[in-house]
């Protein structure tokens, strides 16, 4: 089976063929600040990195023949986890929905090659991906509910192929994720169903490099109030400008882990107190498990750092063995979606964009 999958991201859009799940040929498409100054909203940018891709193509002498296409899901409604055929419902939702994402061209993008070639599109664990159970959604306010918005297509990939290595399918074992990445996503997977997780773009658990994290509500609230910033102020504090930025003025881990190294006291005792939230997180995702965690996975940009993943592990390791898969290979985790799909390993599911119960 020839796969095309396309993985659009903030500042590139990453393109690549598989043969079966074997990558056969990838190509990372750089989009220049100047280049996406133009466009006022994400959307305006399609017809822009279509072409890119078409350039990009051309240039490899990439024969455009594809069993199927899959794109990088976007902020469409929370929906369980799985493969999704690209419909018209999916499409209109990404158009109306208020968080704008680079990742919301995925789908699209795929639609657009795969009408022309007669094959199937697909998107896969999308963002949004949402199995919570029913009592994980509560908080204290009957105004707020918690969302699941984490990084399911690493998560549920790791997952997938740490139980693969031991000989077990995934929907057989009760694993937590933690994704160390900008944002911090920490998932318990039971039973193939990702039962709890913090909601890693909108403020909730450990704070990271880029994120605020679980802040004090009524210092929040006092601050919102303060007349000092705007709604996008706080918003871009919550996620973006929050955790390492705020405190250090960069999301470079390995630029913090060198200057914790060298000495520098702040840098050290950020990463002592990031990583101390995130194995608390850990801790609650274990309770979710009924304590019947059989390992704790480590993934990630930041779990290719030893000296973090010892720092965190010295937390964590009496409740489970730890395994550490660094990195987020989303391109093979879309293209092994796609592959299963294809092939009927997976079941694919119909996208309706109905409000889960």
């Amino acid at each position: 089976m020839r796969i095309f999958v396309i993985n659009p991201g903030s500042t590139s859009t990453k393109i690549a063929v598989y043969e079966d799940e074997k990558q056969v040929w990838v190509h990372n498409v750089r989009h220049t600040a100047e280049e996406l100054a133009d466009f006022a909203h994400i959307n305006e940018q399609y017809p822009f990195r279509r072409e890119r891709i078409e350039e990009a193509l051309r240039a490899a002498g990439i024969e455009e023949k594809f069993d199927a296409v899959i794109g990088r899901g976007g902020l469409i409604h929370p929906t369980p986890g799985g493969v999704y055929p690209v419909n018209e419902k999916m499409k209109q939702d990404l158009l109306d929905t208020v968080h704008e994402h680079a990742c919301n061209l995925g789908a699209f993008l795929a639609d657009d090659w795969a009408s022309r070639l007669g094959c199937p599109a697909y998107i896969a664990d999308p963002v949004v991906v949402d199995e919570l159970d029913a009592r994980a959604r509560w908080t204290g306010l009957p105004q707020i509910e918690r969302r699941s918005i984490f990084h399911a297509l690493n998560s549920k990939a790791v997952a997938r192929r740490y139980a693969a290595e031991k000989g077990v399918a995934y929907e057989d074992m009760d694993v937590i994720v933690a994704h160390l990445g900008g944002g911090i996503s920490i998932s318990a997977h039971k039973h193939g169903r990702v039962v709890d997780v913090n909601n890693a773009l909108d403020g909730e658990g450990p704070f990271s490099p880029e994120r605020a994290g679980t802040l004090p509500a009524y210092e929040l609230a006092e601050m919102c109030f303060s007349g000092k910033y705007t709604l996008r102020d706080v918003k871009k504090m919550i996620t973006g400008k929050g955790g390492a930025v705020a405190h250090l003025g960069t999301n470079n881990m390995k630029a913090v882990e060198g200057r914790a190294l060298a000495g520098d006291p702040r840098s050290k005792a950020f990463l002592e107190a990031m990583f101390y939230t995130v194995a608390k997180q850990i801790g609650a995702m274990h309770v979710a498990l009924m304590g019947r965690t059989q390992a704790i996975i480590l993934t990630g940009g930041i779990a290719y750092s030893n000296h973090c993943v010892d720092m965190l592990r010295k937390q964590i390791d009496y409740l489970a063995p730890v395994a550490v898969i660094p990195g987020e290979d989303e391109m093979g985790a879309l293209a092994s979606n796609a592959y299963g799909a294809l092939t009927g390993k997976l079941t694919c599911r119909e996208y309706t964009g109905e409000k889960l119960a």
